[in-house]
């Protein structure tokens, strides 16, 4: 998968396109009805599909205090366009000079200059230039004069619209499998495997401990059962996992995704690249008052995810 990110890196000699255009934070299934449409219309048509996204997020740079948690990075936000049939992405560097252009401007720079195209899809509600003042129909005026169709699709979900505000709200309720309904996959975090206090391995469940960013949307302290995936091999374990900081332990300030698979302690994971996907919340996060406690209801935790993922 190619990703842009700027104009000067999109290839001289693209040809025409048929161009999606969203934030697609998370690529939910709402994103992937729009990128299935252009990719049936870039079928038809002999055109490669190129999705449009902001990096950084629009609010991030307009109203940074109000900027939401990333669901995705841009690298996996392509990889998932990728895979609902898209052929590249153009990442455009968003600033205040890009959120000054009108819409008239976006179209002639991005769209009709740029990527050449020939077919534009979004969804329904989309907005763009400054102040947001094009809306779908104003992409249908300009291409009448510049030479590209462009349609707007129906927003999915119900009774709540799907969309990355939602996923992000089933998220910080818990309601991971919510959040999966929305994406038509379970929610992931990745990142690399580091060295903890290795209190799990004395407890006889060594866990892979993945630090988490305060800008990446994670489900609330809690223990869920899901699925730990080495990147570099492929290969994925059914696994308990816990977001949180360890109450019942003193000194642990740094919030974690820690991930014990099942039945297995042989598995050395340091510095490698990891992708943990949540399917259940089995229950919150709790301070116990000793060990044996602990180890008691942690036990309880894995045989119940054992029940739910094998």
């Amino acid at each position: 998968m190619q990703i842009w990110r700027s104009l000067d890196e999109v290839p001289a000699d693209l040809g025409p396109t048929a161009v999606v255009i969203g934030n697609f934070d998370g690529v939910h299934l709402g994103h992937r009805h729009v990128v299935s449409r252009a990719r049936e219309l870039a079928d038809e048509r002999g055109l490669a599909v190129v999705a449009v996204t902001f990096d950084p997020h629009p609010m991030a740079v307009l109203r940074p205090e109000h900027a939401p948690t990333t669901l995705t990075s841009l690298e996996e936000r392509a990889e998932l366009l990728a895979g609902c049939g898209a052929d590249a992405v153009f990442a455009l560097p968003f600033d205040r000079d890009v959120a000054s252009w009108t819409p008239e401007e976006f179209v002639e720079r991005v769209l009709v200059d740029g990527l050449h195209a020939a077919a534009v899809v979004v969804g329904a509600n989309f907005r763009f230039g400054n102040k947001a003042a094009g809306d779908v129909a104003t992409l249908r005026e300009t291409g009448e004069r510049y030479g590209f169709t462009a349609e707007g699709i129906p927003l999915d979900g119900g009774p709540q619209v799907w969309s990355s505000t939602y996923v992000r709200m089933s998220l910080a309720a818990g309601d991971v499998a919510g959040a999966a309904e929305a994406l038509g996959r379970p929610y992931t975090v990745r990142g690399t495997v580091v060295q903890g206090d290795q209190r799990g391995r004395e407890l006889g469940f060594p866990t892979a401990n993945v630090p988490t960013s305060v800008m990446t949307a994670a489900p609330p302290d809690g223990v869920y059962a899901g699925r730990l995936r080495r990147l570099d091999t492929g290969e994925s374990y059914p696994a308990a996992i816990s977001v949180g900081t360890n109450p019942t332990f003193d000194g642990v300030r740094e919030r974690r995704v820690e991930s014990y698979v099942l039945d297995r302690d042989d598995l050395e994971l340091y510095g490698v690249q990891v992708e943990v996907s949540f399917v259940e919340r089995l229950r919150g996060m709790v301070a116990f008052d000793s060990i044996e406690a602990l180890v008691e209801q942690m036990t309880a935790d894995v045989d119940r995810a054992r029940e739910l993922l094998t």
